[in-house]
């Protein structure tokens, strides 16, 4: 597994286009991939995540991957300086039971709320099975609440602070939106993304080491899903 950071120059047009369109700066990122002849998505087959960051001189952009990537294929003048790539087997290694990380997620955290009745016998008139729609979470302690039950699920809890509360704080983040082409009819694309920052214990490492591979929550395509992990803070 590797990751990437790429320090983006923020007054490349390039990357002014991604930053308007979330669904380009994900083709811009998969540009550094090898296409896959499947029915998988090259995204899936290839383990990739990213998430941009903020920062006081601009953004930073980090790529993660089950294989190297690429990144001469990025436009002239996309990054300031060349990318860094680094192999992340050390950091799945330190991933035991017990062990405490500092960490940082950016999440679309969200909760499936069931259609009208009314509309769920359209559907069931037409054939179709109702599917839930996803509600964005607004609230701090939604947003922490859904975080402890990703954690009940993927091998983490998130300990107490000394205010007696959960050691991990939201900042809700930028909504991004763009332009899909996927299917038959393009359609618009709208995330809100939310950053947590903060501490965790790894309880089950085989389920968390699953997390960090694979991404947590929805929109992974599009910037979230990513698990930074870093020694501990005092």
């Amino acid at each position: 597994m590797f990751l990437s950071k790429l320090t983006v120059d923020v007054t490349s047009r390039h990357f002014r286009r991604d930053y308007a369109d979330i669904h380009q700066m994900h083709r811009t990122v998969m540009s550094a991939f090898p296409h896959i002849e499947d029915d998988i998505p090259a995204r899936q087959a290839h383990g990739v995540l990213w998430r941009l960051d903020s920062g006081d001189r601009g953004f930073l952009l980090y790529v993660q991957s089950h294989i190297e990537p690429d990144w001469s294929c990025l436009p002239d003048h996309y990054l300031t300086q060349s990318c860094q790539v680094r192999n992340l087997q050390p950091v799945l290694q330190a991933v035991t039971g017990g062990s405490k990380f500092a960490f940082r997620l950016v999440a679309n955290p969200t909760r499936a709320v069931k259609r009208e009745e009314e509309e769920q016998m359209k559907r069931a008139q037409a054939g179709k099975r109702s599917q839930p729609r996803h509600v964005v979470l607004r609230t701090s302690q939604n947003q922490i609440d859904w975080l402890v039950r990703q954690g009940e699920r993927h091998g983490f809890v998130i300990p107490t602070g000394r205010n007696g509360q959960p050691d991990v704080a939201p900042y809700p983040a930028l909504r991004t939106q763009g332009q899909s082409q996927a299917g038959t009819q393009p359609h618009r694309i709208t995330i809100d993304h939310v950053r947590y920052d903060g501490h965790l214990i790894i309880t089950d490492p085989a389920k968390f080491t699953t997390a960090l591979r694979d991404g947590m929550g929805r929109g992974k395509a599009y910037g979230c899903g990513l698990i930074s992990l870093a020694p501990p803070r005092n």
